[in-house]
């Protein structure tokens, strides 16, 4: 411990101061139905953490370090630290290996409570030596309050310690070890805290700056909000086992917490992060590519014409026809259809072709949900007033909140159906190897795949349909029955296929790849919210 003015031991309980492409699911379509259709509640292992109550939380996790295995702030940190805040780690450590076991895999030094050092440390003042040779400036200090000595035992003069503190601050340290060679102590927060405000007060702040920030550095836990402009906050999981989940900031963005993008289940990261640069960028490359150029049928090569002769060369050597890109080696003659030829499209259009498929049907789904938001909704909110005003209909019966539910349904399924495009595109295309023994299994996979996102895009076009039919200005109690069961088993379908797809994905196709993969959890009401850690 280091000392201060009446002992070598010094605490300061003080010092930790206190939409992406229309696929965010991030909207408020309760409204009108707050009451009748309360939204899910918010789950309690999801936080979001300010700069005011980021010591909070950084003080939860370390004082359950200190208590679990009675060592001092600076230490559990450094513990915490070394296993990127990962509790579960840290008790898996303790169990296999013993307390020691885990502060020497660390390189944490913990004196013994019978030491030497922490028998000097207690003692009064006047039973201290009365002279210590520092031996760093060699300098004799017959104060002990200008001496500190650390865990380790080593004592130098606080000016020593000072200059070492704010040299280790200037390298951008995060730990500030002992200045004994080859000595891996760390030294006390408190202590450097001490000495720097009273010589370099703005280190001190920038020390305090660096210990919470420490909390946000390499942790597994927490991840920074993508939102732009950046609300300042960090989302923060208690199970770091949970980092394939999707979560949503109370600033109302949603992002996966593995890879910080916006929510994209049930499509995995590696595959979501190819599809979004290839949406952004490629695709438009590509539709150049496909009327501005044509392919070399020897090399495959894309060839753009310079002038206005149609007979061009390719710089492999190769001639041919600009009009249909045939060679022409021999007596060459286009001007007739040839259908069997067109089955052997160059590789480029052929990528071109698959890739417009699925992006097609991914914009299909991405524009109709943004329909069924600005849209569909107001219009159902109508149909709800209409509903609870016909007094000719039992209470019981009037009460709407069915349609707010099948609304949610259908938005969701949007959000899986786009998804799942993004997801098939990679899945069976090149670009991803699956293992040998399994490519046999890849086409009956394919096949159930194909099948539940067929259904489930059949059963959201019929609850669309519903949902979109004319209210009729007067309501019979039977005709709002029809339509309430109709409309609830077709909401309860599309989630069930939902639910069907995920499964499909996770436990049918991804265990074929090579590259492990896993998605998120199916959530029906969007990715579990955040709420904002109260400040100390």
């Amino acid at each position: 411990m280091a000392s201060d003015d009446e002992s070598c031991l010094y605490y300061d309980d003080e010092d930790d101061e206190a939409e992406e492409d229309g696929l965010e699911a991030d909207e408020d379509d309760v409204g009108l139905f707050e009451d009748a259709a309360p939204q899910p509640e918010h789950r309690a292992d999801h936080w979001a953490i300010t700069r005011k109550s980021l010591s909070a939380a950084q003080q939860q996790d370390v004082s359950m370090v200190m208590n679990l295995v009675n060592i001092e702030r600076h230490n559990a940190r450094a513990l915490l630290m070394h296993h990127r805040w990962k509790m579960d780690r840290i008790h898996d450590f303790l169990e296999r290996r013993g307390r020691e076991g885990l502060f020497r895999e660390a390189r944490i030094v913990v004196p013994p409570e019978d030491s030497s050092t922490a028998a000097r440390a207690r003692a009064p003042p006047h039973k201290r030596p009365r002279t210590v040779t520092c031996n760093v400036c060699f300098e004799d200090v017959s104060r002990p309050s200008d001496v500190s000595t650390m865990d380790c035992g080593h004592c130098f003069c606080n000016d020593c310690w000072t200059e070492h503190f704010f040299a280790s601050l200037g390298n951008g340290k995060k730990h500030i070890h002992c200045m004994q060679v080859k000595c891996p102590a760390i030294c006390d927060d408190a202590t450097v805290r001490r000495l720097l405000g009273r010589k370099y007060p703005d280190a001190a702040k920038r020390f305090d700056n660096l210990v919470l920030d420490s909390y946000l550095d390499n942790n597994a836990s927490v991840k920074w909000c993508p939102s732009a402009p950046h609300c300042g906050r960090a989302i923060r999981v208690v199970d770091a086992s949970e980092r394939y989940c999707e979560v949503e900031c109370p600033c109302g963005v949603s992002f996966c917490f593995n890879c910080a993008a916006p929510a994209h289940s049930p499509c995995p990261c590696p595959m979501w992060d190819k599809w979004d640069a290839k949406f952004h960028g490629e695709s438009e490359n590509l539709k150049w590519i496909a009327v501005n150029t044509k392919s070399c049928p020897k090399c495959l090569r894309p060839i753009e014409k310079n002038g206005g002769c149609n007979h061009v060369s390719c710089p492999c050597g190769q001639h041919l026809c600009y009009a249909c890109g045939g060679r022409l080696d021999t007596l060459h003659n286009c001007n007739r259809y040839d259908e069997a030829g067109h089955a052997n499209y160059d590789s480029i259009r052929r990528q071109m072709l698959r890739y417009t498929h699925y992006c097609d049907r991914f914009n299909v789904h991405v524009n109709s949900r943004t329909a069924e938001q600005t849209q569909l909704w107001p219009a159902i909110q109508k149909r709800a007033v209409l509903l609870e005003s016909a007094t000719a209909i039992r209470p019981l019966i009037r009460e709407a909140s069915w349609m707010a539910r099948a609304h949610r349904a259908l938005l969701a399924s949007r959000l899986v159906l786009a998804r799942s495009y993004a997801f098939a595109y990679y899945m069976f295309g090149d670009e991803v190897r699956t293992y040998p023994s399994e490519k046999a299994n890849l086409p009956i996979a394919k096949v159930l795949f194909e099948d539940q996102q067929w259904q489930l895009e059949e059963n959201a076009e019929k609850l669309s349909k519903v949902l979109a039919a004319e209210a009729k200005p007067v309501l019979a109690e039977e005709e709002v029955l029809q339509a309430m069961q109709e409309t609830s088993n077709l909401a309860k379908i599309v989630d069930t296929h939902c639910r069907e797809m995920y499964k499909c994905i996770q436990d049918e196709l991804l265990p074929l790849l090579l590259e492990p993969m896993t998605i998120a959890p199916y959530r029906p009401d969007g990715p579990d919210k955040a709420k904002d850690l109260p400040a100390p």
